[in-house]
């Protein structure tokens, strides 16, 4: 074998040898393996080629800072390569580094302005650094795909906060009309219904989240307003259950529930749920004792109603219902009938000119005849 044959040996069996290098580090890549690809990836000869296969590696490793160091390297070697400049623009707006890569996708948009993904991504960008011309990225993506499931959303979306109902309506309906089972579409639908104050279309589409899988303590407490609304009581209570388990220290919702349970006319339940809310509670709580003690009344539970209105009343003293309600109550307590016209000569003494004066004085006047009648039949 003379010296060019052995030379050409030698190179073929370098260049085989390099082959089976990348395509063992492309192997190791693809199988998730990204430390033993990049450590044969190093070993390659011709660095500059696999610049690119070097950054993806090292990102899916989740080590950024090297893997924009070798995107870098491969724009520089590649400056006409769309696919990189665009990973790398992505990779620098998900490492915060919103300028580089606004700088980026605007070079890309130079280049080809009719892709609608570089316009997305530049939106992106755009609303992190909270650039008002995001939504205007927006819209072009979906000029460009109206389609565009992502560019929709963000579209939707930026009318919901403004409020604008109708345009919602548009773009979710567009959206929803190619993927009906869009998350992020229905839960903008089922909220445009919500602040437009239509709850029983708003049940719809909340409703629809949960049939999804979609559950969570924002859809469930949407879920139980909008039953309350309309007075669908046993399904605000469901829900309202089910949001207790997100946090069974909120007082708020151990109230809500209270209340649901006095409209059931579960009054042991709607006491339980509301002493426990009583106790978590830090604020002015006449309101809320008024609605315990309407639970212990229906329960003829009089007592303990006493007690918790006068805890209303010194919560609140001006609330004349409160003191209507304690009157009312030891109206039902007392049995001497003196006793009770006194306790409503005293609220209306207290109160002269309030709200409930009429009422009280009716009470005074059925009282006094009540006691009228029985002196007559003791006599008789």
């Amino acid at each position: 074998m003379n010296k060019i044959h052995i030379l050409i040996f030698f190179i073929v069996f370098k260049i085989q040898a390099q082959t089976s290098v990348l395509n063992s580090a492309d192997s190791l890549f693809a199988v998730g393996n990204y430390s033993k690809a990049i450590t044969l990836y190093k070993s390659y000869n011709n660095q500059e080629d696999i610049y690119y296969k070097m950054a993806k590696s090292y990102e899916a490793l989740g080590s950024y800072d090297d893997a924009l160091n070798y995107y870098k390297l491969s724009v520089n070697v590649n400056p006409d390569d769309a696919l990189i400049k665009y990973n790398y623009a992505k990779l620098l707006a998900a490492t915060k580094k919103y300028n580089e890569a606004s700088a980026v996708f605007k070079k890309l948009i130079e280049k080809d302005s009719t892709n609608p993904n570089f316009h997305y991504e530049l939106g992106l960008v755009l609303e992190k650094q909270k650039n008002n011309n995001a939504i205007n990225e927006y819209y072009k993506t979906y000029k460009l795909d109206t389609i565009h499931q992502k560019s929709l959303y963000k579209i939707a979306k930026h009318h919901l906060e403004k409020r604008e109902h109708h345009l919602v309506t548009i773009f979710v309906d567009k959206g929803l009309k190619f993927y009906a089972n869009n998350l992020k579409l229905i839960s903008l639908k089922a909220q445009n219904y919500f602040w437009q104050q239509d709850y029983r279309n708003a049940i719809i589409w909340f409703e629809k989240l949960i049939e999804l899988g979609e559950e969570s303590e924002y859809i469930v407490e949407k879920l139980s307003l909008c039953y309350a609304k309309h007075f669908m009581y046993p399904e605000a209570l469901k829900y309202s259950l089910q949001l207790l388990k997100y946090n069974p220290k909120n007082a708020e919702i151990k109230y809500s529930i209270g209340t649901y349970y006095l409209e059931l006319k579960d009054y042991t339940n709607a006491e339980m749920y509301m002493q426990d809310a009583l106790l978590l509670l830090d604020k002015p709580l006449d309101r809320e004792y008024l609605k315990l003690a309407t639970a212990l009344n229906h329960q003829n539970k009089y007592t303990e109603s006493i007690e918790v209105l006068k805890k209303a009343i010194n919560e609140n003293p001006t609330n004349e219902y409160a003191h209507f309600q304690l009157a009312i109550t030891l109206e039902n307590y007392y049995k001497d009938i003196d006793e009770k016209i006194r306790v409503y000569q005293n609220l209306k003494e207290k109160f002269p000119e309030g709200d409930l004066v009429t009422y009280v004085e009716q009470k005074i006047s059925k009282l006094k005849q009540e006691k009228f009648v029985n002196e007559g039949e003791k006599k008789d």
